[in-house]
């Protein structure tokens, strides 16, 4: 299939299916190697995501999506009559927080960082689809854990948890084993 013909079919699939296609499915629909779906799925990221550009395309954890530009997003909310997401509690924030650093954890581990009752909490986080079940641990009463979802990503416009930014003491650790010992300590 030439160039032009692979794109077009790229746009038309990430365009009708609304949620992220995983790069494997596409390379198994369009029949090509993984380096040409790659080289392909690279141009129509670039003939999308141009400032002007009303949609874009979107790298989320390996799978690609179309969505609107952020410039517009007031606009389209407007004519479609969305009502804006509520922004999140400094609560809700904290436990996303604990949960995207550390996971998979369980609800109990995130009560015990944050000293007081997560429940209400992660259970707003679920139903906005930040954070979902990941199975179980296997110890006694099989406390459920938890995790990100791929809405976390795409609301902080990441394609994966590798991006989120370091921790405080991770930088402080990463700024000393740059220096080394300092005087009077031992290596």
């Amino acid at each position: 299939m030439e160039i032009r013909k692979l794109q077009g079919t790229i746009e038309a699939i990430l365009f009708a299916s609304g949620e992220p296609v995983p790069e494997e499915r596409l390379i198994q629909v369009l029949g090509v190697d993984k380096g040409t779906a790659q080289k392909v799925l690279q141009l129509v990221m670039d003939h999308y995501n141009k400032p002007e550009s009303g949609i874009r395309v979107a790298k989320v954890d390996g799978s690609y999506q179309m969505c609107t530009n952020e410039e517009y997003a007031d606009k389209v909310r407007e004519a479609l009559e969305l009502r804006r997401n509520t922004p999140l509690s400094q609560a809700a924030m904290e436990v996303l927080a604990v949960v995207a650093y550390n996971q998979p954890v369980t609800r109990a581990f995130v009560d015990q960082v944050r000293g007081v009752d997560c429940g209400g909490v992660m259970a707003t986080l679920a139903a906005k689809g930040l954070i979902e079940e990941r199975g179980r641990l296997e110890l006694p009463g099989r406390p459920l854990l938890y995790g990100t979802t791929e809405a976390f990503l795409r609301c902080l416009n990441i394609s994966s948890l590798e991006e989120l930014p370091p921790l405080p003491n991770e930088r402080e650790k990463a700024g000393e084993a740059e220096q080394g010992p300092q005087e009077g300590q031992e290596a």
